[in-house]
């Protein structure tokens, strides 16, 4: 009762399709053998390294069908794996072409054990095939096109390890074309490498500056371990992995130096959450003398609470601070001091002059 079409399988980027072809000789005497619910079904092909079969019901499924012929693809893979396939089932003319009237689409299906098959109860109105040209010499001819969908696994993509590549190009010395000196220590650079990574040295390396024309550049009024952990960063994006509030201070200046904005950041955020009472003093003429407005403000707040101000007066930054930043005090009095007090306020204000 049905033959398999010789129509290869396709094989696309993300499906397999395959025709199947099925066709009904005695029409008219499998209807009268078969009930309402009662089916013919095909040999198994197989799609996709799936097997399927086609249900032919000549008098409908479910009941109250009657009236039509239904038609099923159903999923017989032993293993039970689960399928998503989109199915077309044509009726064919006389030249083997899809009768559009009679040709339905299915969406995408999963197919499990579950939910083995996909199809129509009312693929054709049994009265209308049987006025028509369709059905030649008691033969109806129908096609089954049934795509399997095939899951393309998405490649994990790595995180970047440009930082590790830039971070052993940094150790290596491989290629490097200039020099930093600092305090009594040499560092092998990468001109194009510092220069991305900060506008000051880009100025300096590649533009009319003085140090454009050497490989060597002096760095004054730095720390070698300080620059050392500047240099990581700039080629590695990375801070050590502690990051004591010392050295997040140096590197805060080294930053805003060089214009290396991200640090900056990374930096003063690390000096807000870890205000102390003996780290404050300290702490507030950094962001005072150098602008840092979010460390001073931190400090700010810190300072508010009597207990936290009495241990800073007693704390060894706070006569540095006293002497270098005596305007942030005074910043300081006016927050402290009670709105009511406005007189208090301004003859503090004056005698600080």
């Amino acid at each position: 009762m049905s033959e398999l079409c010789k129509i290869p399988a396709a094989m696309v980027a993300e499906s397999v399709e395959r025709s199947y072809v099925l066709k009904i000789d005695g029409y008219s005497r499998m209807k009268g053998l078969l009930k309402n619910g009662q089916f013919a079904t095909s040999t198994p092909f197989s799609v996709g390294g799936h097997d399927w079969t086609v249900k032919y019901y000549p008098n409908g499924c479910p009941k109250n069908c009657d009236d039509f012929i239904s038609l099923y693809v159903r999923h017989e893979s032993a293993d039970a794996k689960q399928a998503k396939a989109k199915l077309t089932l044509n009726v064919l003319d006389k030249n083997g072409d899809p009768v559009p009237s009679y040709t339905r689409t299915a969406p995408v299906h999963t197919f499990s054990r579950k939910a083995p098959t996909c199809g129509y109860y009312d693929f054709i109105l049994k009265a209308e095939l049987e006025g028509s040209a369709h059905l030649r010499g008691d033969c109806l001819t129908i096609r089954c096109d049934v795509t399997v969908m095939k899951d393309i696994e998405e490649a994990m993509v790595p995180p970047s390890d440009l930082h590790r590549h830039l971070g052993d190009l940094l150790k290596s010395n491989d290629a490097a074309d200039m020099t930093f000196q600092v305090d009594g220590q040499r560092y092998s650079a990468h001109r194009c490498v510092v220069a991305a990574r900060s506008s000051v040295f880009k100025a300096e390396l590649l533009g009319a500056m003085e140090e454009s024309s050497g490989s060597t550049i002096v760095i004054r009024d730095m720390e070698a371990d300080v620059f050392e952990s500047l240099l990581h960063f700039m080629y590695t994006d990375s801070v050590p992995p502690v990051l004591d509030v010392v050295m997040a201070g140096h590197l805060l200046v080294a930053a805003d130096r060089y214009n290396i904005g991200r640090l900056k950041v990374i930096c003063e955020d690390k000096l807000c959450s870890h205000i102390d009472s003996n780290m404050v003093a300290t702490s507030l003429a950094l962001a005072e003398q150098h602008g840092f407005r979010r460390l001073k403000e931190a400090c700010l707040q810190f300072l508010a609470s009597p207990s936290n101000l009495d241990a800073m007066m007693s704390s060894d930054g706070y006569e540095h601070l006293k002497s270098s930043c005596p305007a942030v005090l005074k910043e300081l009095i006016a927050r402290i001091i009670p709105a009511e007090f406005t007189s208090a306020k301004d003859i503090i204000m004056t005698m600080w002059k």
